[in-house]
């Protein structure tokens, strides 16, 4: 895994942002009536981190144990919910964000290696992250 990176964000007008990263630029929006609808919306950058991640962890399992994993899709929707309404969650009260992740799994696979590469998607590293208490500093730069 590589070190540390830095992300630039910035904007000059608007909620229109220009993200970049190393040799990669690209951008993040709101759609109207709020933005102008020139990239995803922060949410869907956040989901496409999760799918991407979930994506090439799948895939490194699956070459270091030569399973013919041909395609993977993973499809993510975010929503709010009523703490009540789960089940398995700690927070009882309020709201909590949601993430629905579908994986698609195609290639030879019988039902257990289907099965240990759900249990695998688990482990993706920023799926822990999101799972993880999370402690960010901001600051003024100068």
């Amino acid at each position: 895994m590589a070190g540390p990176s830095e992300v630039v964000v910035s904007s000059t007008s608007g909620l229109s942002q220009e993200i970049l990263s190393g040799k990669h630029r690209w951008g993040a929006d709101e759609p109207a009536p709020f933005g102008t609808d020139t990239g995803p919306s922060p949410y869907e950058l956040l989901l496409a981190s999760l799918g991407a991640c979930t994506s090439m962890t799948l895939r490194l399992y699956a070459q270091r144990k030569g399973i013919d994993l041909q395609r993977i899709t993973v499809r993510l929707q975010h929503s709010r919910i009523h703490a009540e309404d789960c089940s398995d969650c700690e927070t009882r009260q309020g709201f909590l964000d949601r993430i629905d992740r579908r994986i698609e799994l195609t290639g030879n696979l019988d039902e257990a290696q289907k099965q240990r590469l759900l249990e695998i998607a688990e482990h993706c590293p920023v799926h822990k992250t999101l799972k993880s208490e999370i402690n960010i500093r901001t600051s003024l730069a100068s």
